[in-house]
């Protein structure tokens, strides 16, 4: 078994593995220090590994047709998990009916529920009940603290020595997060001290010990969460670099995050991840996406910082075409591009290291 901090888990995925509503188990199942994925539920994939399907890499993670089919494959393996988590983020984090159902059979088999999504499972009283009865926790990632635990802007940060850097995106759903945890753990393996900023649910859920919910946070405590997160890290660790997470893009219609985190996590350079081949912002056809240099200039007005590197997502895009489309987004911006999915942050972060002052 792995050493983690909430031990083994089955994470339920049902319909929407390998699409835009399964990102929070695509994280899991590409990297948690919070948990050991035992397997994944998806009906669609079954009896594929899922980092296959995902990435084409095997991770030796089980895709299972059903919650019963893993129950019983999972007791001949002694692999049972001790927490079952609802790894679905569909668009608004609403529970589908099916899924209640599954979360009652986990209760009933005795094992903790984590769920991210908005609809908190803790405010279904047959639910609770159902817990309390098995002695078991249901805890809800999203759920936001009570009033008197929130923090508001202070400037404190300012006192934060070691470089910040924020991982943004001209789009959603675009790996940020992801490419975050690569130059964290690439920062890690040139030497440095470094701590990732979540601001999102998953972060929480693959181990960032400091996040905030920036989508379930009141408004007026966003900005002060962002900054009580990245002070945290630097007091209690003392990093040499903070990465942290970005949320939607500035120019997303639905989901236009990124300018908190610019006003209140002070980055010293932000990174902006892109995706060439996506014409349209996601989900929203008709909504065409502004070009890259515009959005670059949206940045770093609003921030006064730099975007000194673009981070590419290859989606659509075959392997030849990957290193043409850095070389292009380089020559259109004048910035380095590197694509740290395809071929890991290494590089990228020997470019970043001689910022460090």
């Amino acid at each position: 078994m792995k050493n983690t901090i909430d031990g083994k888990a089955l994470v339920y995925c049902e319909g929407s593995f390998n699409t835009p509503n399964g990102k929070t188990t695509h994280g899991l199942v590409r990297f948690t220090e919070r948990y050991d994925i035992t397997g994944i539920i998806d009906s669609s994939y079954a009896g594929q590994d899922a980092g296959e399907v995902l990435d084409g890499k095997p991770t030796g993670i089980p895709i299972f047709s059903s919650l019963k089919t893993a129950i019983k494959e999972l007791s001949s393996t002694n692999r049972l998990p001790d927490t079952f988590i609802v790894g679905l983020a569909p668009d608004g984090g609403r529970l589908p009916a099916q899924a209640k159902k599954e979360i009652q059979t986990a209760l009933e088999m005795g094992w903790n529920v984590d769920s991210g999504l908005h609809d908190f499972l803790t405010d279904d009283p047959d639910l609770v009940n159902m817990a309390e009865k098995h002695h078991v926790r249901i805890r809800d990632v999203r759920k936001p603290p009570r009033l008197d635990q929130l923090h508001f802007f202070t400037g404190e940060i300012e006192k934060v020595a070691c470089l910040k850097l924020a991982v943004l995106g001209t789009d959603s759903s675009l790996g940020k997060r992801t490419t975050a945890w690569i130059l964290v753990q690439a920062f890690r393996s040139a030497g440095l001290k470094a701590e990732m900023i979540g601001t999102g649910q998953t972060a929480w859920m693959q181990g960032a010990k400091y996040t905030m919910m920036m989508d379930s946070c009141i408004n007026d405590f966003v900005s002060g969460e962002i900054e009580h997160a990245v002070v945290s890290a630097w007091k209690n660790e003392q990093p040499d670099v903070v990465v942290i997470e970005g949320q939607g893009s500035l120019m997303n219609p639905a989901y236009p995050g990124g300018f908190e985190i610019l006003a209140a996590g002070r980055p010293d350079y932000v990174i902006l991840q892109h995706a060439p081949k996506r014409l349209e912002y996601d989900g929203f056809p008709g909504y065409k996406m502004h070009p890259l240099n515009e959005q670059i200039r949206a940045i770093e007005v609003i921030s006064g910082k730099k975007v000194v590197a673009i981070t590419v997502n290859h989606e659509d895009m075959t392997d030849a075409e990957i290193l043409p489309a850095c070389a292009a987004i380089t020559k259109e911006t004048g910035l380095p591009a590197f694509d740290v999915l395809k071929y890991g942050g290494a590089k990228l972060v020997e470019f970043l290291i001689k910022k460090i002052k």
